[in-house]
């Protein structure tokens, strides 16, 4: 797992150790699933005595909703310098989507974890938890709108929301289907499918096209 925690400057050994066990929990979380795994699966992997495995984790939820957290977290940090640094919002929106791309394929059993495991979040946290996941959906949602709101005359065929949930929706998918030792790096298929799902609202495409 390459991007699970936020970027820190400095870890604490016991910070360390955490991410040890967040780290090797996904692992065996994305080969077995979330029920099959045991606490003493996972102690037995980090090289920890159980007792001690759970001076860092209670229970296997609360080190599920710290993945969850962890990585909704650094998605709405990387999303937001994203559009920060972004020239237009079409710009921020193409790269929404290569970095997600990117991040995705560069993680897979990780993003295996999140979005095959979601039902199993604590009834009483997953709101919050998930209520991260629609902050960074409206960053994207609200590029989408700017970008419409420059570009009156682009139609975009459907509303802005399900335009920016039908590109997420592929980005995050991407999980399920990328082969390290394909034709296309993480970081080459993430621009690619940015130009493609943005053609239809790039107005400099839809011109070409319309000539």
């Amino acid at each position: 797992m390459t991007q699970t925690a936020p970027r820190r400057a400095m870890l604490t050994k016991a910070d360390a150790q955490r991410q040890r066990v967040v780290s090797e929990s996904v692992e065996i979380f994305s080969r077995r699933g979330f029920r099959a795994t045991s606490m003493n699966e996972i102690a037995a992997a980090v090289g920890l005595s159980k007792p001690t495995l759970y001076h860092y984790f209670r229970s296997k939820e609360e080190l599920l909703v710290r993945i969850y957290s962890d990585v909704l977290d650094e998605s709405l940090e990387m999303g937001r310098e994203t559009v920060a640094a972004a020239a237009s919002p079409l710009d921020a929106i193409r790269d929404l989507i290569s970095s997600r791309v990117a991040y995705t394929c560069h993680n897979q059993a990780l993003l295996k974890v999140c979005f095959e495991e979601e039902h199993e979040l604590p009834a009483e946290l997953s709101a919050e938890v998930l209520s991260r996941r629609r902050a960074f959906e409206n960053l994207f949602l609200t590029a989408v709108q700017e970008h419409l709101e420059q570009h009156p005359g682009l139609n975009l065929g459907m509303t802005p929301s399900i335009y920016a949930n039908m590109c997420l929706g592929a980005v995050n998918w991407s999980y399920k289907w990328f082969r390290p030792a394909g034709p296309s790096t993480p970081e080459e298929l993430g621009r690619q499918m940015a130009r493609s799902l943005t053609a239809s609202i790039d107005p400099a495409f839809v011109r070409d096209k319309a000539h």
